[in-house]
């Protein structure tokens, strides 16, 4: 099976803050499936883009498809680089199968992926209240599936622990405001590194030996929208070449509804699969649907509550074998069940058995 993978290769598009989660996550498990069969074609269509211009992008992204004749075409696009009409001719001449992942459908759909998702065969979303949505407008081809572990790079490395509570994320929304008072309040002290924080942004490969040194790695779920910003893109939206243009007013109501889920919608992320990956122990701050992957208090641990956080990193930090205990649990389910490999290859055979 020939599959083209079209995403992006750069964290956001930008060269200059190394490889996008996408790259590490789904490119690397691509290459290192079990899957024999699987030849892998990638076009990274932010390099081509930087280096080439849109609409050479798309001409080359056609000139692909049609020269390697791919049996599945994996796309992971949240914007418009890639012209509708280009991905609408890919879809009814190739004779590929086209799906697309879709990330934030919990805040995204309405002012995206709902005018985008009829120009794929399939979509994938990781929102299980979205799914519903698609139902009712008449998109049925859409498969639930949801962020998993990279098992081919996240891992345990069985080092020392150095730290007590970290926490490995951008510093958006109310999360400075949680570690201060965690130290101030309660003299507890996080760790932090990523974006925003003074420790700044740190490689994968710093990224996963923080998660093995760390005794109780945190994780945060709120959406990552600030209000004014927010606000602004209601009436204001970045086209593909990043410059500020005024949206029509059609959409505006589609935009408030986004903003609203951008604020207050809690998600899943990357983090509640990659942390239990690698053998140690996670603190997640609930999030809806977390008890579908894991059984909380065993596999992994969570809080809704400041009062609540505090009290378990107390409990946790002083009671190590069961915190071993739970960590031990999280991989084995992970390994298990929520590996990058599992998630593609269930895609794969529904999607092929019906285009």
């Amino acid at each position: 099976m020939k599959i083209l993978y079209v995403a992006i290769k750069y964290d956001y598009g930008k060269p200059e803050r190394g490889f996008s989660a996408q790259h590490y996550n789904f490119y690397s498990t691509l290459l290192n499936m079990n899957n024999k069969s699987l030849d892998v074609v990638y076009f990274p269509y932010d390099e081509v883009m930087i280096n080439e211009g849109r609409e050479e992008m798309n001409k080359k992204l056609l000139e692909t498809v049609f020269n390697q004749k791919p049996d599945l075409i994996f796309f992971v696009v949240g914007d418009d680089a890639i012209k509708k009409e280009v991905i609408k001719k890919i879809t009814d001449e190739s004779g590929a199968v086209t799906f697309n992942w879709y990330s934030d459908d919990h805040w995204k759909f309405y002012n995206y992926s709902r005018y985008w998702a009829p120009l794929y065969h399939w979509v994938v979303t990781t929102d299980h209240d979205t799914v519903p949505r698609y139902y009712k407008m008449g998109y049925k081809n859409v498969i639930l599936s949801q962020w998993a572990c990279d098992h081919f790079t996240y891992k345990p490395l069985n080092l020392s622990k150095l730290y007590d509570v970290t926490f490995v994320g951008v510093a958006h929304g109310n999360r400075k405001k949680i570690v201060k008072e965690l130290k101030e309040k309660y003299g507890i002290e996080v760790k932090c590194w990523g974006g925003g924080w003074p420790s700044g942004r740190i490689s994968q490969e710093d990224m996963l030996k923080i998660f093995s040194q760390s005794k109780i790695n945190l994780n945060f779920t709120k959406s990552s929208g600030i209000f004014w910003k927010e606000l602004a893109l209601v009436f204001l939206h970045r086209n593909y070449a990043r410059k500020i243009r005024l949206t029509n007013p059609k959409y505006w109501i589609d935009n408030l509804k986004t903003m609203k889920a951008s604020l207050f919608t809690r998600q899943i992320k990357g983090r509640n699969f990659e942390v239990p990956g690698c053998k140690t122990f996670f603190l997640t701050e609930y999030v809806n649907h977390l008890e579908d992957y894991y059984e909380t208090g065993k596999e992994v641990e969570c809080f809704k509550t400041i009062p609540e956080l505090v009290e378990k990193i107390k409990y946790y930090l002083a009671h190590e074998k069961e915190r071993e205990k739970i960590a031990q649990a999280g991989y084995e389910r992970t390994i298990k069940e929520h590996t990058w490999e599992k998630r593609f290859n269930k895609i794969f055979e529904t999607v092929r058995q019906e285009k």
